[in-house]
């Protein structure tokens, strides 16, 4: 099969579009280079002021400068968000990305003020502002390693499920074993309660409410405990594996973005995305 019968029914065009693809989502460019710097600067910067907002020291002095400055911020995020739909072919595979959830949530709990009114509401209007926060999320997309280590996630998500399935087995275990041992007269009140004990002690991080009174009880806290810096290695290693993996299968690829489907990882001889089937 010939690439032309395999093309699809349109191909990019070299016009405004292109370019502003080139700019937004590729890093190869000078221009690219620098809409991610300035656009990492902002991100930065409407994270600190949602922290400083919630200073009402600092907010009832700076009220005003605030205000403007996350209206400021929320207009280019905006622009941002219209920018990265319009200059794709499927805007509704960025919509329901990763990213583009992030992005969503991160611009409209300003525009939402306007529709929240009255003192009844007072306190959901706090709690949206409070989805601002996700824009910390949007630095993911510039930690250069970032796309290895979702992609290790995914491959080892099945491993890390099996081992999490153990860990709540043991510790629903080793929670009614606590149970029976210590009882109500030392805080273990009950099974669940014992559980929860269990977990906190063996993540190593420690339940100073209660603790085992009996030698025995105090003899299975600190295997509990023990067990605990075993099980912490666990899960780093098989994401570890994985990363490895993934950083040695992109050593040999260039970071070519499919303008369709915005899809990472081409190789240079590739003529079409492994995603969509688009002309790259």
């Amino acid at each position: 099969m010939t690439d032309t019968e395999i093309e699809p029914e349109f191909t990019p065009k070299k016009g405004w579009k292109y370019k502003l693809h080139e700019i937004i989502y590729g890093t190869h460019t000078p221009a690219g280079k620098l809409f991610d710097i300035v656009l990492l600067i902002v991100i930065v910067y409407s994270v600190i002021i949602v922290m400083l907002e919630s200073v009402p020291r600092i907010d009832a002095k700076y009220h005003s400068f605030l205000n403007i400055s996350e209206w400021t911020v929320t207009i280019l995020f905006t622009l941002e968000y219209i920018l990265r739909l319009i200059c794709i072919k499927k805007p509704t595979k960025y919509i329901f990305s990763f990213f583009g959830v992030v992005d969503l949530l991160s611009t409209i709990p300003k525009y939402l003020s306007f529709f929240i009114g009255g003192s009844q509401y007072i306190t959901a209007f706090r709690a949206l502002r409070l989805l601002r926060v996700f824009r910390i999320l949007k630095l993911v997309r510039y930690v250069g390693e970032s796309n290895n280590l979702l992609r290790a996630l995914r491959a080892s998500r099945t491993k890390i499920f099996i081992f999490v399935f153990f860990v709540l087995v043991v510790s629903v275990i080793l929670g009614t074993i606590m149970y029976l041992i210590e009882g109500p007269e030392h805080g273990f009140n009950s099974i669940p309660h014992s559980v929860y004990w269990t977990i906190v002690t063996l993540t190593t991080v420690g339940y100073g409410d209660i603790s085992p009174e009996t030698g025995l009880g105090q003899f299975i806290a600190t295997l509990i405990m023990i067990i605990g810096y075993g099980i912490i290695a666990v899960p780093t290693g098989i994401v570890t594996v994985e990363f490895a993996k993934g950083q040695k299968k992109d050593s040999a690829e260039e970071k070519i973005i499919c303008e369709n489907c915005s899809s990472e990882g081409h190789t240079p001889e590739a003529n079409h995305c492994f995603n969509c089937g688009s002309k790259l």
